[in-house]
């Protein structure tokens, strides 16, 4: 099992969180960007920077996830992909994304789309908190828990 990063708009603090469930749990990480990532020296830990461009480290992800891996990001298209090739998904707000609820999240995701392209101002996410943090920590932690080592 290895975990991947959808690394351009990962919050700092998730960044944190997985670069120390990497080396407690010895489970490869793999950030993925279009920029350059510093990350702590690790054997665990690596980052990868891929060119600048709509959806490239996307398809990165997509192109070396394998069934089994995580995917750490708050894309659903990507997530809607992987979850086809049988990884796993768990965005930055700590909610697991999976088979039973993805569909859910694409129709949203695409209804928010064509509001927002015909002049709907739909607002932005909210604010990244402690408690978003913490769930993400804990949804982190019960997943190594159960697919680390097997």
């Amino acid at each position: 099992m290895k975990i991947w990063v959808d690394a351009d708009a990962c919050p700092a603090v998730v960044k944190d969180i997985l670069y120390r469930a990497a080396d407690r749990a010895q489970v490869p990480l793999t950030l993925i960007a279009n920029q350059m990532l510093r990350v702590p020296s690790s054997p665990w830990v690596r980052a990868l920077q891929v060119p600048s461009g709509f959806d490239v480290a996307d398809q990165r992800i997509a192109k070396e996830v394998v069934a089994g891996d995580l995917v750490i990001t708050a894309d659903v298209p990507l997530a809607a992909q992987v979850i086809a090739i049988g990884a796993y998904v768990i965005d930055p707000r700590g909610d697991l994304l999976d088979a039973g609820n993805i569909q859910e999240r694409l129709t949203m995701r695409n209804f928010m789309e064509s509001l927002r392209s015909g002049g709907v101002e739909t607002g932005g996410p909210a604010t990244y908190s402690t408690a978003d943090r913490q769930a993400f920590a804990n949804r982190l932690d019960g997943y190594l828990a159960k697919y680390a080592r097997r």
